[in-house]
């Protein structure tokens, strides 16, 4: 008996051997990733041409540990998934946000960070006496959701709101604001904060950490950020790496390796490097 449940356990190690070389095999050797190289400190481009930030160094991290050579592809957010789904490229990663609805056309991965979303005004305009107020959940309706919605809806009402096209700041402003404010869309975060300096808008709302690197940029000084926070609900529950819905194979190989990024404190300290702050998933 002894001999036969020692001989079970040696064939069901040579199977999980097995299945584990398929899932190897499975994998392709090389991918090619989608980023959008304007997002700071996310990722961007610097002066010599050469792709940085967090999800950059991320990214390296993760396709180490899966044991496949990646290659970045600069695209603009609002083509990602549809380039992404005509295999352009194989997988996204450019902060973008898990939400229901995108997860009707593709996969994610497990989220590697989660981040809020908050508005940025400038600090000589009517809107800055907005208070600065930590993050509302929209996940599920309460007092302290309907009154931070009330907040910014009164104090944008008329006013012309910034946002990235395609992106959940998009989503929510069109949830929330669409009969309160006019929302102009932008190709990317740097030419709505410009356009705010600029005086051509009244405000911006996009994800903290952005903001946050904005307002130690060129011109950040005469921004600030104000009001409540948002998180959950239309605004997601994280970012993740995105993928077609059929390569199974290869999100599970980087869920692994996210899991295990953050077990081991790799993405906490890079967060802590590019945002000043630890936004890690726990």
């Amino acid at each position: 008996m002894k001999h036969l449940k020692t001989t079970h356990v040696l064939a069901l190690g040579i199977l999980a051997s097995l299945s584990g070389m398929a899932a190897a095999q499975d994998l392709p050797s090389q991918v090619s990733i989608a980023t959008e190289g304007t997002a700071a400190p996310w990722n961007f481009t610097s002066p010599d041409g050469k792709l940085e930030g967090m999800e950059i160094d991320l990214a390296n991290d993760l396709c180490a540990r899966v044991k496949i050579k990646c290659e970045f592809q600069v695209q603009s957010f609002d083509g990602m998934i549809p380039g992404l789904l005509a295999k352009k490229f194989d997988l996204i990663m450019s902060g973008v946000t898990i939400t229901a609805k995108r997860e009707e056309v593709i996969a994610f991965s497990v989220p590697y960070v989660s981040d809020v979303i908050s508005i940025a005004v400038m600090k000589n305009g009517d809107l800055a006496k907005l208070k600065n107020e930590g993050a509302v959940s929209l996940s599920e309706a309460s007092p302290e959701r309907d009154a931070a919605l009330k907040t910014i809806q009164e104090a944008l009402n008329g006013k012309t709101v910034g946002v990235q096209a395609s992106s959940i700041s998009a989503a929510f402003a069109k949830e929330y604001l669409k009969d309160v404010a006019t929302i102009r869309e932008y190709k990317t975060t740097p030419d709505q904060n410009f356009d705010l300096q600029s005086g051509r808008i009244d405000a911006v709302i996009s994800d903290n950490s952005t903001i946050e690197t904005a307002l130690k940029g060129p011109g950040g000084d005469t921004m600030e950020i104000v009001g409540p926070k948002f998180q959950g609900g239309i605004v997601g529950s994280g970012q993740g790496l995105g993928f077609r819905k059929e390569d199974t194979a290869l999100k599970q190989a980087f869920d692994t390796a996210i899991k295990a990024a953050s077990a081991d404190g790799t993405v906490k300290k890079l967060t802590e490097k590019w945002f000043g702050t630890d936004i890690s998933v726990k």
